[in-house]
């Protein structure tokens, strides 16, 4: 006798089912491929930032490698570009190491790079204060006291 009750709970639950699939049935799909797409989407974003950090991560090796060879000006040209067209990473760390390569032949140049970088607020603060702090280290040569306490002050502050 249970069995007959157990099948007609069956009957019972097919049926709705069946109602809920066919009100739901299109909306349940429609989701289930948004969400296959948007996940496909975010995982080809993914892809295509690591392909462009690896790029730029090769063009920063090989600017540093002209570098450490004596090519200094083929390194600017490479850092300039790197700084330009890379990753936000990528461009300033190859503003900083442009700054660093131009540090011995032209200082005042090395110091406008560096003091760009201090102003610009996108970046980190402490890469900032870097910039600050190495800026300040090419000019106490040539700087008045006054000039480099008033660039290193700030950093010395809590």
């Amino acid at each position: 006798m249970s069995d007959i009750f157990n099948e007609v709970d069956e009957e019972l639950r097919r049926e709705q089912l069946k109602k809920l699939w066919d009100r739901y049935g299109i909306l349940i799909i429609t989701l289930a491929v948004l969400f296959v797409a948007a996940v496909g989407g975010w995982r080809g974003y993914q892809w295509w930032e690591a392909k462009k950090a690896a790029e730029a991560g090769s063009a920063f090796d090989a600017a540093v490698l002209l570098s450490e060879q004596g090519q200094h000006k083929e390194a600017e040209t490479a850092f300039a570009k790197i700084a330009a067209d890379g990753t936000p990473s990528y461009r300033v760390l190859a503003k900083m190491r442009e700054a660093a390569t131009l540090a011995s032949q032209d200082g005042k140049a090395a110091v406008a790079i560096y003091d760009s970088i201090a102003a610009d607020s996108a970046i980190d603060q402490m890469q900032r204060d870097l910039a600050m702090m190495r800026a300040a280290f090419i000019l106490v040569d040539t700087a008045s006291y006054d000039d480099i306490k008033k660039r290193i002050e700030p950093l010395a502050a809590e």
